[in-house]
Formats: C-alpha cells, structure tokens, sequence
C-alpha cells in the first residue's frame, strides 16, 4: 500500500514519538545504574550494565555513552546545525608561528608525562583520575598565571562523575568563533578499570602534553588571537566520549560559535617499519578542515601525511563536536590499523617499543600552527 506524502511524514514522525526515549524511562534506569550507549549511526540507543559497557570496551567496539546528554523526546526534534563559520586560507603567518615552534621545550612535555603517567591510572571514577584532573588544571593555571598581559584563564567543566574536564582560553579581541585544540586525559587499564594500572602514555598522555606546551609556547610568545582559542583535555573518552559530548553539547546550546575543533589523541608511536606519517582520519570529519589541517603540517612539520583507513564510530572526542555540527579534525598518530596496540594496558609507557619522543614532538608544533593560523 503506498501512502501519500503528507500521511507518510504523519506516519514516521508517530513512529519517531514512539521511538523516543522518554524522561521517566531515563530517570529510572540510569537510577537503576544502566547507561544509555549509541553504537551506530541511525541505530536507536540501548539500555547496557557497567559490565556489558565494559565488555564492548575489551572487544575495542567504540560508541557514545548518551546517558548524561541524551535529551527526552529528542527523536522528534530538530536540532539546529552549525555550518562552518570561517573559510580556511593557506597557511600565511609562517615568520611568527616558525619562530615560536622554535621554542617548543621538549624537555616540558617529557616532563609533564612524566607527572601524567605517575598516577596508578587516569580512569575516569577514580580518584587519581580525579588528582589528574588537578594536576592539570594546577599546571595550566601556573602557566596563564606567568603571562598576565594574556588574559588566559583555565578552568574545570564539572561532571556528575569525579573527574572534570579542563577548558584553557586564550581571549581574542573578538568575541568569537572559537578555534579548539582537544586531547583525552583519562586512560583506562581494560582489564581492571578502578584500580588496574593504566599510565597512558600514548592513550592520551601524548596528546595531553602537546596542548600544554603549545599553551605555553603561545602565551610566552605574547600571542594575541583576533578570535578565542581553546585548549580542552575531555575526561571519560574511554567510557563513550562523556566529556567532550558534555561540553560540545553545552556549547551548542549556548550558540556558541566553533571556528574549528582539532583532536590530539595519540601522537607518539611508529609501528616499527612503517614509514613515519600522520594519518588524517577521514570519517566524523569536516573534509574542508581536514584538508587545511594537511596543509598546516605541509607548511609546519617535517612529517608527511596521509589519508588514514576510517576510525570508525565514537572513535575519538572530534566526534562529539562533528555530532554537534561543528567542523572537526584528526591528525593520528599514524594510519590507523598501524597504531600502538598496547594501549589500555599497563604497557602503554614511554619504554613501549615504537614509542618515539619526536614524533610526539611534530604535534605540539602542528597545534602551534593550527591555534595561530586560525586564531589571527
């Protein structure tokens, strides 16, 4: 039987109403301790235990933990779409960003990984995933607090859980939109998440370091952005991308306007005989900012890049900001498929075969780049 337009849009958006989650259903489960977890696109989310949401952790299966930011009734709305607010121009302030690469202080990052990989893990419900959270933010705020003139502040984005998020802004002479340079901070040992032994190293300590000394470097150099730029280390990317939804959904609601948002998860490993690339993951992106984030690193780096092999669904914080609308970017430690298999685990160290400090390195001078290029 055929339907008519108009009684066909009638039909989907009561099936759509039917679909929805309602308020008293989330309200009772989530006190029941179930989570509400998103696994595919275009696939209603379901009801999971903390056991079974760590089960799909194990077998490496990403996806969204909706439970903090799902919105009752949402199947039938229509959530409004941000198009990219700005074009993206060639690289063209080459003689400042080189000369504040120069500065780029390996010896800080080694330095602030080490104080990372410290805690016994970085997990997102424990308490040294908590101390982590303050140590971080401790560390920036010293930072903002040697460069005044800057007017750089750091603050802590509150959870439901105990670890926070961490939002560095550099203000503009404008309002906005803001350019958005992220990375994880939480790292999660899968076999035994609470209390297993999780330094984190790569997954995500290496991205981590790169936003603090590119922090650093801009604010030492005096750097004065027309338009903000944001450094934000998200807690609970292991657990489905709970921070970086948290913030990219208030922001959202807030109008907030996102220039552009570039991920930093996992900078600092070369598979042994593979040639050493950075791998532009192509899906949950903006393919015109991806594109200007290879030109960033043609211009910057000595690295070449590459298309990389999908990511895959919920695969990194970029993500939630894609989901949301906003122009989002991933330059990876490699193609992926060649990444460092030994994360979450208790071998995720710095000793790990593959791990390589100046591969790390070239990704604190692309999210020099990246802060600059964009922010002027």
């Amino acid at each position: 039987m055929k339907l008519s337009s108009s009684l066909l849009s009638l039909v989907l958006a009561a099936v759509s109403v039917r679909a929805a989650i309602s308020e008293a259903e989330l309200k009772e489960n989530t006190a029941k301790g179930l989570r509400l977890i998103s696994l595919e696109d275009g696939v209603d989310p379901v009801w999971k235990t903390e056991d079974e949401k760590l089960e799909l952790m194990r077998a490496h299966r990403n996806f969204f933990d909706m439970t903090e930011v799902y919105e009752p009734n949402a199947a039938t709305a229509s959530p409004k779409s941000f198009a990219p607010l700005a074009t993206y121009p060639s690289p063209s302030h080459q003689t400042a960003v080189n000369a504040i690469i120069k500065t780029i202080n390996l010896s800080n990052m080694q330095n602030y990984l080490g104080n990372l990989t410290a805690f016994n893990n970085r997990y997102y419900k424990s308490t040294t995933g908590a101390a982590a959270t303050d140590w971080i933010a401790k560390t920036a705020g010293d930072i903002a607090a040697r460069y005044p003139a800057s007017g750089a502040t750091v603050t802590v984005f509150k959870h439901s859980w105990v670890q926070g998020s961490i939002i560095a802004r550099i203000p503009g002479t404008t309002s906005g939109p803001v350019t958005i340079i992220g990375a994880h901070m939480d790292s999660i040992n899968s076999s035994n998440p609470m209390n297993g032994r999780a330094p984190g190293a790569d997954d995500d300590g290496s991205g981590s370091v790169n936003l603090m000394e590119a922090f650093r470097a801009l604010l030492a150099a005096g750097f004065k952005p027309t338009t903000p730029v944001e450094f934000q280390w998200y807690s609970g990317e292991e657990a489905g991308l709970l921070g970086s939804q948290a913030i990219a959904k208030s922001y959202k609601a807030a109008g907030t306007q996102v220039k552009a948002m570039m991920q930093l998860d996992m900078t600092a490993y070369v598979k042994p005989g593979v040639k050493e690339v950075i791998g532009l993951v192509p899906d949950y992106v903006d393919a015109g900012l991806t594109s200007y984030v290879g030109s960033i690193i043609d211009t910057y780096s000595t690295l070449d890049w590459t298309t990389s092999p999908k990511c895959g669904y919920g695969c990194s914080d970029h993500a939630s900001w894609y989901n949301q609308g906003y122009p989002s970017a991933f330059p990876f430690e490699s193609r992926y498929g060649d990444h460092n298999p030994l994360i979450h685990s208790a071998s995720d160290t710095i000793t790990a075969t593959g791990f390589s400090w100046s591969h790390l390195f070239e990704y604190a001078k692309v999210a020099v780049a990246f802060a600059y290029e964009l922010g002027i």
